[in-house]
């Protein structure tokens, strides 16, 4: 009866291809709006914003000693310029995000049965809270051991002669911005795992046993993955694939105790 009941609900909610082309710009319009609307927001922090994003390198030139001297380098007339609206489009997209997801759901939302929509609810809070977990991580863990690593290159050496020749570690600020920026965003759809597989586990498209064989594919890509964002070095390596890989068994945990649930509420009739 309630199979019955749920397609009448989707049947009822069908709208012609006009329509759902009409939905998606709506949806579209509303979430450009929001960036645009965040970017301008973000325009009068953009200096606060890229001392935030600094903090991680000021951290660790003061650990190297460096004093409260810091320099950076800018190679091209318009280069900090374009670094710094390319940080505030960066800003307003992360602050945007739940908009984004929201639209997003919006717009699919009419084509799931009613306890779907109930069920996708919790996910769509946890979306931005999962990306906001990946920025911090990349923050605090991923961006100090890579700046660690590269002020650990720097080095003198005497030629002879009195002459010393020193190589120092000073980044162009629009590079550095761009490896931050990258690791965010990286970091945080990849923190999206335990959410996308939830969801993908309401739907019947995977359980948890076939997550639990795929274990030895997922080390190969989590490293893989590592390789390419961490320094080459093996504790940095380490460092960055503990997490990545707790993410992917917290995924298969949250899968278990879905099925787990759904498995009571399918008994509970019965009995």
């Amino acid at each position: 009866m309630n199979k019955i009941a749920d397609e009448d609900e989707i049947e009822a909610s069908r709208a012609p291809l006009l329509d759902h082309l009409v939905e998606l710009r709506t949806r579209l319009v509303w979430t450009i709006l929001g960036i645009f609307v965040g970017f301008v927001a973000c325009f009068f922090f953009r200096q606060e914003i890229f001392l935030l994003l600094t903090n991680p390198f000021v951290a660790a030139m003061r650990e190297a000693g460096r004093g409260n001297d810091i320099h950076m380098i800018n190679t091209d007339a318009f280069g900090f310029f374009m670094t710094q609206m390319k940080l505030v489009l960066f800003a307003a997209l992360v602050a945007s995000f739940p908009l984004t997801a929201y639209q997003a759901y919006a717009f699919i939302a009419p084509g799931l049965y009613k306890r779907e929509r109930s069920a996708a609810t919790p996910f769509l809070v946890a979306s931005p809270i999962m990306f906001a977990l990946g920025g911090v991580f990349v923050y605090f863990v991923a961006m100090p051991y890579a700046l660690e690593f590269a002020l650990s290159q720097q080095v003198s050496i005497h030629a002879g002669n009195g002459v010393t020749i020193h190589v120092d570690y000073l980044p162009k600020v629009d590079e550095y911005i761009a490896l931050e920026t990258t690791l965010i965003l990286a970091f945080g759809l990849f923190f999206q795992m335990p959410v996308v597989f939830a969801l993908l586990s309401r739907i019947g498209l995977i359980t948890s046993s076939v997550l639990g064989k795929a274990r030895r594919y997922a080390v190969v890509g989590i490293a893989a993955f590592a390789a390419l964002t961490a320094p080459p070095d093996p504790v940095s390596m380490g460092i960055m694939m503990i997490p990545l890989y707790g993410i992917f068994e917290l995924s298969i945990l949250i899968v278990w105790f879905l099925e787990r649930g759904h498995k009571q509420a399918d008994a509970a009739p019965a009995a």
